[in-house]
């Protein structure tokens, strides 16, 4: 095999003008192109990243409101409890009150009622004891007021007594 010079020498030159031509109209528009895919590329990646930290964010913002609403829902329970445990005390009380006041009622009527009793057993008394004086000392006694005012005092006597 023999080496021609000439087309290596000829090659070589053409390489060197198209070397030379692509530099100057295309290398600089395809490097131009590349940076710029380059900073897009760049730009994306910058964006994924802040989409990652703020989805991290969220998702630590949505644990916090998690957490708060968890807390929220405890102490309504708990406010619920209390409120309840309150109401039942005081429906105890207000049923004590009432026994109370039931009771003590009853026994202010029992209280008019025996009074009323021995006010009419008085009079009773009054009357049966005026029967037995009569027969007694076998005349009719009238019934007037210092009869009255007798059969009182001797009932006051005897009240106060018993």
């Amino acid at each position: 095999m023999k080496i021609i010079w000439e087309n290596i020498f000829l090659a070589m030159a053409a390489f060197a003008i198209l070397y030379f031509l692509l530099h100057k109209f295309a290398f600089s528009k395809l490097f131009a192109i590349m940076e710029q895919r380059r900073e897009l590329v760049m730009s994306q990646m910058n964006e994924a990243a802040q989409t990652r930290q703020q989805a991290a964010a969220y998702v630590e913002d949505q644990k916090k409101a998690l957490e708060q609403a968890r807390q929220d829902a405890q102490e309504i329970i708990e406010r619920s409890r209390q409120t309840s445990t309150k109401q039942a005390e005081q429906l105890m009380e207000q049923a004590k009150e009432e026994a109370i006041r039931l009771k003590t009622e009853a026994v202010r009527d029992i209280e008019n009622e025996k009074n009323k009793a021995v006010e009419e057993l008085r009079g009773e008394l009054g009357t049966v004891s005026v029967q037995i004086a009569s027969k007694l000392i076998g005349r009719e006694v009238k019934k007037d007021q210092a009869q009255e005012e007798l059969v009182d005092q001797y009932l006051k006597e005897v009240g106060g007594r018993a």
